[in-house]
C-alpha cells in the first residue's frame, strides 16, 4: 500500500518549487491571477522577506505541494491508497483526491491565510520528549488550563498554543520534567481555542463552495479518520482551532495495511515524524 503525504507551515524555504515553476506554467499562471503577485519570485526570491508570514506561507506550499504532486503524478506508476496532509498540508492531499480544483484550493488557503493573519496575541510552543499522557498531565498539575495542545506531531513531539504570558508561564513547569522547550516563530496561537472568531469567519466563507467526491481517502486531521464527502466543509473549519491528530492519523494508515509513505513537498519534515511514530509501534508490537 502507499500513502503521500503533504507538509504545512515550517516547511517552507526559500529556493522551494526550483523548476516546477517553469515545468508547470498554466498552473503558475493561474495562481498568479489568483493571487496577485509572482508566486515563483516569493517561492524562488523572497524580495520582500514575506515568505515566512502566514499569508504569505499558506498560498506559497499550497501551490508547491501541488506542483510536486502533479510531477509525481507523472511519474509514479503504482496506485495511492491514502492522502494526508498536515494542517495546510491537508488541503493539497484534498485537492489530489478531487475534492476540489487547484484553482479552488488556491483560493481557500488564500482567504484562510488572510484570516489567520489577523490573529494576534498567541504564541506556540513544541514540547520534545514527554508523551501525550505526560503533555496533559504538566498541563493539568500546573492548571495551565489556557493552553491547548496544538499538534500531536510524534511520540514524543507536540506542540502547545496559547497567549505569550501563559507560554512563556508552562515553559519552567515543562523543562522541570525533562522536556525540551521551544517557542516557535508565529504570531498566533494556532489550532487553539483563540482561533474561534477566524474559524467562524472561514466557515462562513467555506458556505459558498461545493465539494466534489473523493478518489482516495483523505485522512482528517481533526478525526484522525477518512473524510466523508458530505463533512468537507466541517472538517476544514474544525481544523482552524482543532488540535492536528498526526500520530492517530499515521497509526489508522498504518493499522490497514503495511503502507510505504512518500512526502511530497519541500523538506522531509513528515518522514521523519512518520519514522518516529511507526517505529514507536513496531518497537510496541515487539515488546
Amino acid at each position: 500500500m502507499k500513502a503521500m503525504v503533504f507538509p504545512g507551515q515550517g516547511s517552507q524555504e526559500v529556493g522551494m518549487g526550483g523548476e516546477l515553476f517553469d515545468e508547470f506554467v498554466d498552473y503558475v499562471r493561474v495562481a498568479d491571477d489568483i493571487l496577485g503577485y509572482s508566486i515563483k519570485e516569493l517561492c524562488l526570491v523572497d524580495p520582500n522577506n514575506v515568505l515566512s508570514k502566514t499569508q504569505y506561507t499558506q498560498p506559497a506550499l499550497y501551490v508547491v505541494n501541488a506542483l510536486h504532486y502533479l510531477k509525481s503524478k507523472q511519474e509514479l506508476s503504482e496506485k495511492v491508497d491514502f492522502y494526508a496532509g498536515h494542517s495546510l498540508g491537508e488541503y493539497t492531499a484534498l485537492f489530489a483526491s478531487g475534492a476540489f480544483s487547484f484553482e479552488t484550493g488556491l483560493r481557500l488557503v488564500k482567504k484562510r491565510g488572510e484570516l489567520m493573519s489577523t490573529a494576534k496575541n498567541g504564541v506556540m510552543a513544541a514540547v520534545i520528549g514527554l508523551n501525550k499522557v505526560q503533555i496533559h498531565d504538566v498541563l493539568k498539575t500546573n492548571s495551565l488550563n489556557n493552553i491547548d495542545v496544538a499538534n500531536y506531531n510524534g511520540p514524543v513531539q507536540t506542540i502547545i498554543s496559547g497567549l505569550l504570558h501563559d507560554i512563556e508561564f508552562a515553559k519552567s513547569a515543562f523543562e522541570a520534567r525533562g522536556a525540551k522547550f521551544i517557542k516557535l516563530p508565529v504570531s498566533a496561537a494556532f489550532h487553539s481555542r483563540y482561533m474561534k472568531t477566524i474559524e467562524a469567519a472561514f466557515g462562513h466563507y467555506l458556505q459558498q463552495f461545493t465539494f466534489g467526491s473523493l478518489s482516495v481517502p483523505v485522512i482528517s486531521n481533526v478525526t484522525a479518520k477518512p473524510y466523508q464527502a458530505d463533512s468537507i466543509a466541517e472538517n476544514l473549519t474544525k481544523q482552524i482551532s482543532s488540535p492536528v491528530h498526526w500520530v492517530d492519523s499515521i497509526s489508522y494508515i498504518n493499522a490497514t495495511d503495511q503502507c510505504d509513505f512518500e512526502e511530497v513537498g519541500p523538506g522531509n519534515v513528515l518522514s521523519k515524524l512518520i519514522s518516529s511514530i511507526s517505529n514507536k509501534e513496531n518497537n510496541k508490537e515487539v515488546a
